[in-house]
């Protein structure tokens, strides 16, 4: 059986779990150390017991607990080659253990293979990625300005997705963000709105996605009951009906359990 749990999703930080009966491995570190090591306690695990880390770009958001985890343990991290030449930068003594990633092509990675997909965002190589196992495909898409045509090619087709539904455009517009931060979350690379990922939810589902989980939701921009309305609104004009839901933002998620099913359809 393949799980998948979110350890935090949001602008304050990011972190996912995927077990797989062979392979363990963490997508991004965006939460402290303590707090990624009290998370997989509560899952019977130890950051020593991972297998790899994935990581998807360079913001805090997403590494702030990699240095103090590569001195704990000397798991292989990898990431695009763009991105790990900037953890290289950033992270002293973490060459040791990058392995950069080819993109749009698969690699095994222990009993799953793993395809990173660019993303359109301000950080240097920044990526999501499809990770096929032996019950499933997963895919994880955040922090991009609109889904990029290799998401387009490479997602559809996953059985589980993690799906970005970071802003409700108007809450947005007249919120009390600066101009300058507003343009850069509407921007092409800013983040994927509610109405973005309705869309592509709806292509998902198309393409036998079974569940899909909205996430890195702004705290400021955005509520978990827009983010759901606005996508299960697309999804039952399209007559589909995935199971939806949102990851929390700041607590361990329930166990997603990835695996093909059949699709509902309304």
């Amino acid at each position: 059986m393949t799980t998948v749990h979110t350890l935090a999703s949001g602008s304050s930080g990011n972190a996912l779990l995927l077990c797989s009966d062979t392979t363990r491995i963490l997508l991004d570190t965006g939460i402290s150390c303590r707090r990624i090591t009290t998370a997989l306690r509560e899952l019977d695990l130890t950051p020593e017991a991972l297998d790899a880390i994935l990581i998807t770009h360079t913001h805090t958001d997403h590494i702030a607990g990699l240095q103090t985890l590569i001195k704990r343990t000397a798991l292989p991290i990898l990431a695009t080659d763009r991105t790990c030449r900037e953890l290289e930068y950033r992270i002293a003594g973490i060459q040791d253990v990058l392995q950069p990633l080819p993109v749009c092509r698969p690699t095994v990675l222990g009993g799953c293979t793993v395809t990173a997909i660019p993303t359109a965002h301000d950080a240097p190589g920044s990526c999501g990625y499809r990770i096929d196992t032996a019950d499933g495909a997963v895919g994880l898409l955040t922090d991009t300005g609109y889904v990029t045509e290799e998401a387009q090619e490479i997602l559809p087709g996953a059985d589980l997705v993690f799906l970005e539904a970071n802003h409700d455009i108007e809450t947005l517009r007249s919120g009390p963000y600066p101009y300058y931060l507003k343009q850069r979350i509407l921007g092409t690379q800013g983040h994927l709105s509610n109405e973005d990922s309705a869309r592509f939810a709806v292509t998902l589902a198309q393409a036998g996605a079974s569940e899909i989980v909205l996430s890195h939701l702004s705290r400021e921009n955005n509520t978990p009951a827009m983010a759901r309305f606005a996508v299960e609104t697309a999804l039952s004009a399209a007559g589909l009906a995935p199971a939806l839901s949102v990851a929390p933002r700041d607590t361990l998620s329930a166990a997603h359990i990835v695996g093909r099913r059949v699709l509902c359809k309304r």
